[in-house]
C-alpha cells in the first residue's frame, strides 16, 4: 500500500475531487482514481467522499492506494549497477543528471535497466516511498529520451516537500531544446491546455478541455533552419515542451512522436533518429531540512553540442 498526503493550495485546487486528484496523480486515470475513491482509498479531511465532491481549496487529502493488479505496483524491483551522474547528494535528496535513452522507472514490460533499479543500488534501498510503489524517490520524471537533471527524495519527509514545491511552482525546472525553424519571436508563453489524444494513448495534444498547461520562452540562437530555445515549465504536463513546441510550429529535432511541422532539413539532422533533443539543464529547489534555496545546472550532452556546432559552421 503506497499513502500519500496532499495539502490542497488554494484556487487552483478548487474543483471536483476526482479532477482534483488526477491534477496530483498524473500517472493515473481518471477512471482509475474514481474507483479508488469509490473503494474509499481517498479521504478529504478524514472523510470519504464521493468523486463529485467539491473541494475548496484549503482540505487535506489522504490517499492510501492497495496494490491494484492492473497496475505496474507489483513489479519486483530490483537493485541493478549502473553508472550514474551524481550532481548532489545529502541526508535528504540527490540530484542526478540522467542521460538520454535512460527510461526513470519501471513499468510494464520493461521491468530492469532503470534510473530506479540504479538509484535502489546505489542508495541500498534508501529511498522515499513515492507516489506509487514502481517509483520510489521519484519526485518528478523527464522523458526516456530526454537528459538532464532530476531530483531524488531520500525519505518521505522529503518526498512531501518536494512534491509541494512542485504544485506551488517552487521548485524550478528549466530546459534547453534544439527546435526545427527559425523561432521569430525572442521570447513568450504558451499557455495551452494538454489532454491525452484518444486515438494514440502514447501521445498528447492541445485540447481546451485539457489540464492546464504553461511553459515559458526565449529564443538563445537562431539559425535559418533550426533554434536553440530555453524553455521553463510553469506547469509539469507529461510531453509539455514537446507538444508545446510542435503547437506554435517548431518541433523538437529527433522528436520521434511530434513532428507535424517538421520540414526536410540537411546536413546535422538526417542522422538524428534516437529521440528529440530537449536538456533539462537547470533545477531549483528549496531544501526541505534548511529551507537553503539551491540551484544546479548541467551542460547539454555532446550530441546536443554536435548539432550546435554544425550549425556555426
Amino acid at each position: 500500500m503506497t499513502d500519500t498526503r496532499i495539502q490542497l493550495q488554494g484556487p487552483e485546487d478548487q474543483g471536483r475531487l476526482d479532477k482534483v486528484l488526477a491534477d496530483h496523480l498524473q500517472d493515473l486515470s481518471r477512471s482509475k482514481i474514481q474507483r479508488f475513491i469509490k473503494d474509499g482509498q481517498v479521504l478529504v479531511d478524514g472523510q470519504k467522499q464521493k468523486a463529485n465532491y467539491l473541494l475548496q481549496g484549503d482540505e487535506v487529502l489522504q490517499v492510501a492506494l492497495r496494490s491494484d493488479p492492473d497496475s505496474e505496483s507489483d513489479l519486483d524491483l530490483q537493485g541493478e549497477a549502473m553508472p550514474l551522474e551524481i550532481v548532489y547528494e545529502d541526508d535528504d535528496l540527490l540530484v542526478v543528471n540522467k542521460p538520454a535513452g535512460l527510461v526513470v522507472h519501471p513499468a510494464k514490460g520493461h521491468a530492469t535497466g532503470t534510473l530506479v533499479n540504479g538509484l535502489i543500488y546505489y542508495l541500498k534501498g534508501q529511498l522515499s516511498s513515492g507516489s506509487q510503489a514502481y517509483r520510489p524517490g521519484i519526485v518528478h520524471r523527464i522523458d526516456k529520451d530526454t537528459s538532464g537533471l532530476l531530483v531524488v527524495a531520500k525519505n518521505d519527509a522529503a518526498h512531501q516537500a518536494l512534491s509541494q514545491q512542485l504544485q506551488t511552482r517552487q521548485l524550478k525546472r528549466t530546459y534547453l531544446a534544439l527546435v526545427n525553424g527559425s523561432v521569430q519571436v525572442d521570447s513568450g508563453q504558451i499557455d495551452m491546455a494538454l489532454k491525452r489524444d484518444p486515438k494514440n494513448r502514447l501521445r498528447w495534444q492541445v485540447d481546451e478541455t485539457g489540464k492546464e498547461a504553461i511553459t515559458d520562452f526565449k529564443v538563445l540562437q537562431r539559425w535559418p533552419v533550426a533554434s536553440l530555445v530555453e524553455a521553463q515549465l510553469q506547469t509539469g504536463r507529461t510531453h509539455q515542451i514537446r507538444v508545446h513546441l510542435e503547437a506554435i510550429g517548431h518541433p523538437l529535432i529527433g522528436d520521434p512522436v511530434y513532428r507535424r511541422h517538421l520540414q526536410n532539413i540537411p546536413g546535422p539532422f538526417t542522422h538524428l533518429t534516437s529521440g528529440q533533443l530537449l536538456h533539462a539543464h537547470q533545477l531549483s529547489l528549496v531544501h526541505p531540512r534548511t529551507g537553503e534555496v539551491l540551484t544546479f545546472t548541467c551542460e547539454m550532452p555532446a550530441a546536443m553540442q554536435e548539432v550546435i556546432d554544425q550549425l556555426n559552421g
